[in-house]
C-alpha cells in the first residue's frame, strides 16, 4: 500500500532549500534529538524554584486516580491533537512510532527501529506483536493509513505542515513502512514522537467514520483504552491489560472538566483530584503550603511572548515593537503572573531547547540578544523617533490564566509609560483558542499573549513560525534571508551544524521582535499524598505519563 500526499493545509502547530547532507550523519535517529540532560534550578524574583527531573516512581497499583483539566477537549482525533487538554489524555491512550521521553529524548515508540539509509529515505521497522484495544495485531497497513489521515486535506489535520515534504509512504514490508521525502528534512523524524506519528487501526477508524474521536474506541495500542465520556463533566480511561509494555500501574484515570482556576486548586485541596498540569499560578502558595501534597516543578520547554497578530499598523515601525519590549515590566510579570515560578528571558526559544549545542553555539543564539532589562528613557525615544505617540493598539487578554491576563495588562502598562494608547479587548476563555486557528478572531487585535510550548527538542520547531506563510505567523511576516536559513537548518540532520543555523535565526526573529519574549516558565504537576510517578517535564504531552501514576506505598 503506498500513500502519496495531496498539498497540505497548514494548521496550528507550536514551532519548517537546502545544503548538502553526508549519509554518514544520517545513521540513526539518536542523532537527531538534543538531550535535554536534569533539569536545572530556576530562579525569579529572588525565589528559587527547584526544578525536578521526575516525582518519586510508584510502590504500586492502585484501583483508579482522578485528574484536574482546565477545558474538555472537543475530539480526540489524534489529527487534531494540538492543545493541552487533548494530548494529556491522548497521550495514554495513543501511541506513535517513535517517543518523547520524560528526559525530553526521543527513543523508540511503535517502531522498534529507525533507519535512514539515504537523506530523503526513513524506514520505520514496527514491533512485533502489538495489538490494538480491539485485540487485532498492528500492520505496516495501519501506519500508512494513519500517517495519510495527517496528510489528507479532507482532514485539516493539525500536522499537516509536518508532512509537507513527504513524497510517499509505502509498505515496504508486513511490519515496514518506508517514507520518501522531497527533500531532507531534520524535522519529520522528530515530529515522529509526537501526535503527528500516532497509529491508529485503519479498521477501527473507518468503522467509527465521521464520529472517530468523539465517542466509542479511539482504535489506539496505548496502555490505556477510552473508557465513559460524560460530555462537560469527564473521561475515563480504563487499563488495557493486552498492552506490549509495561502495565499501567492504575486500572482507571479519571479526567476531570473544571475550567474555572479556583474550581481546580480546590478540588486537589479537597482530594476531589488527585493531581494535575498546568496548575493555576495564583494557586501555586496554596498548594504548595497545604500539607495535603507536592507541588512540583520541571522543565517545559515553555516561553511566555507577547505575539505580534498585526504589522499593518503602527506594529509595522520595528522601532515600536522595540519600544514596547523594552517597556516592559518582566520582572514584574513573572513575580505576579507565574507566582514567581520563571525566569525572565529575552530569548523567544527555551535553553532546554539547546542542550544537544556546544557552548560556543548556546553563545551565539543567546549572548548576542538585546537585553531584557526594562529601558523606559529609551523606549519613550523610540517610540517619538517612530512618531507613534498617541497611536492606538489593542491587546487581547482574557481570565484564562494570570499568565495571560496579567500579561495583557503588563503591556497595556508598558505602552501607556511610553506614549502609547493600548486598549485591552476581552475574550471568553472558551473562544481563546479561536486566536490560534481562525483569522476572523484576530480582527482588530494587534498582540495577545500567547504561551508556547516545544513540540520536539529543537529550536527550530518554534523558530520556524516566522517563515513566510507559516501557519502561527500571524502578522505576514516574510523575509527571504531568514527564509532560506530555515530551509537550510531543516536540511541539516547533524544537530550541532543545525543549531549554528537555528542560532542566527534566532537573533534575527529577537531583533526584529517578531514576538516579545517575556519569561521561561516550567512544567507545574501537583500530586496529593496517595499518588506519585507522573513526570515533571512537558514530555507529558505525548509520553504515556498515566501509566506511571501508582500507590506511594
Amino acid at each position: 500500500m503506498t500513500t502519496t500526499p495531496p498539498p497540505s493545509r497548514r494548521r496550528p502547530r507550536s514551532g519548517r532549500a537546502r545544503i548538502a547532507v553526508t549519509a554518514a550523519v544520517l545513521t540513526s535517529l539518536a542523532a537527531l534529538a538534543a538531550c535535554s540532560g536534569p533539569p536545572k534550578d530556576s530562579g525569579a524574583t529572588g525565589t528559587a524554584i527547584k526544578l525536578s527531573a521526575s516525582t518519586p516512581p510508584a510502590a504500586g497499583e492502585i484501583d483508579s486516580f482522578s485528574w484536574a483539566l482546565y477545558a474538555e477537549p472537543p475530539t480526540l482525533d489524534y489529527t487534531v491533537a494540538f492543545d493541552y487538554p487533548q494530548n494529556t489524555i491522548l497521550s495514554n491512550v495513543c501511541e506513535s512510532l517513535m517517543r518523547w521521553t520524560p528526559g525530553l529524548t526521543t527513543e523508540p515508540g511503535l517502531a522498534q527501529k529507525a533507519t535512514n539509509p539515504d537523506p530523503t529515505t526513513w524506514v520505520y521497522d514496527l514491533r512485533p506483536g502489538v495489538r490494538f484495544h480491539d485485540g487485532k495485531e498492528m500492520t505496516a497497513d495501519d501506519v500508512v493509513f494513519s500517517l495519510g489521515r495527517q496528510m489528507d486535506p479532507d482532514n485539516a489535520a493539525a500536522w499537516a505542515q509536518t508532512f509537507q515534504n513527504v513524497a510517499s509512504l509505502e509498505k515496504t514490508g508486513p511490519l515496514q513502512v518506508t517514507v520518501k521525502l522531497k527533500k531532507p528534512d531534520s524535522q519529520f523524524p522528530q515530529y515522529m514522537a509526537t501526535a503527528a506519528g500516532v497509529v491508529a487501526s485503519k479498521a477501527g477508524v473507518e468503522a467509527a467514520g465521521k464520529d472517530y474521536g468523539t465517542t466509542g474506541d479511539l482504535a489506539c495500542t496505548g496502555p490505556f483504552k477510552l473508557g465513559a465520556w460524560s460530555k462537560g463533566q469527564s473521561i475515563e480511561l480504563e487499563r488495557f491489560d493486552g498492552y506490549w509494555g509495561t502495565k499501567a500501574k492504575s486500572k482507571k484515570a479519571v479526567f476531570k472538566f473544571l475550567t474555572d482556576p479556583s474550581a481546580r486548586t480546590n478540588a486537589m485541596l479537597s482530594g476531589e483530584a488527585d493531581g494535575g498540569y498546568l496548575i493555576p499560578t495564583e494557586s501555586y502558595g496554596r498548594l504548595r503550603d497545604s500539607g495535603v501534597g507536592t507541588l512540583y516543578f520541571g522543565e517545559g520547554l515553555t516561553t511566555v511572548n507577547v505575539n505580534v497578530t498585526n504589522m499593518q499598523g503602527p506594529l509595522g515601525d520595528v522601532r515600536v515593537r522595540r519600544a514596547l519590549s523594552l517597556a516592559l515590566d518582566r520582572s514584574g510579570f513573572v513575580k505576579a503572573g507565574l507566582g514567581g515560578a520563571g525566569t525572565v528571558t529575552n530569548s523567544l526559544t527555551p535553553r532546554g531547547a539547546w542542550a544537544g549545542a556546544s557552548e560556543q553555539t548556546k553563545q551565539a543564539a543567546f549572548d548576542t540578544l538585546p537585553p531584557a532589562t526594562q529601558d523606559l528613557e529609551k523606549a519613550k525615544a523610540l517610540i517619538k523617533e517612530a512618531g507613534a505617540t498617541g497611536k492606538t493598539l489593542t491587546v487581547a487578554t482574557s481570565s484564562i490564566g494570570q499568565d495571560v491576563s496579567l500579561l495583557a495588562t503588563a503591556v497595556q502598562a508598558a505602552g501607556t509609560q511610553i506614549g502609547l494608547d493600548i486598549r485591552l479587548k476581552t475574550i471568553a476563555p472558551n473562544a481563546f483558542t479561536a486566536l490560534f486557528t481562525d483569522a476572523q478572531a484576530r480582527e482588530g487585535i494587534d498582540m495577545f499573549p500567547y504561551t508556547s510550548y516545544q513540540n520536539i527538542t529543537d529550536p527550530l520547531d518554534l523558530l520556524q513560525n516566522f517563515q513566510t506563510g507559516a501557519y502561527l505567523n500571524f502578522a505576514a511576516y516574510s523575509d527571504k534571508g531568514y527564509d532560506d536559513l530555515v530551509s537550510q537548518a531543516t536540511a541539516v540532520y547533524q544537530p550541532e551544524q543545525r543549531m549554528e543555523i537555528e542560532a542566527k535565526l534566532q537573533k534575527q526573529a529577537v531583533e526584529q521582535v517578531l514576538w516579545m519574549p517575556v519569561a521561561e516558565w516550567p512544567t507545574a504537576v501537583f500530586l496529593n499524598k496517595r499518588i506519585t510517578g507522573a513526570p515533571t517535564t512537558i514530555s507529558y504531552m505525548y509520553y504515556p505519563w498515566a501509566a506511571d501514576v501508582g500507590a506511594v506505598k
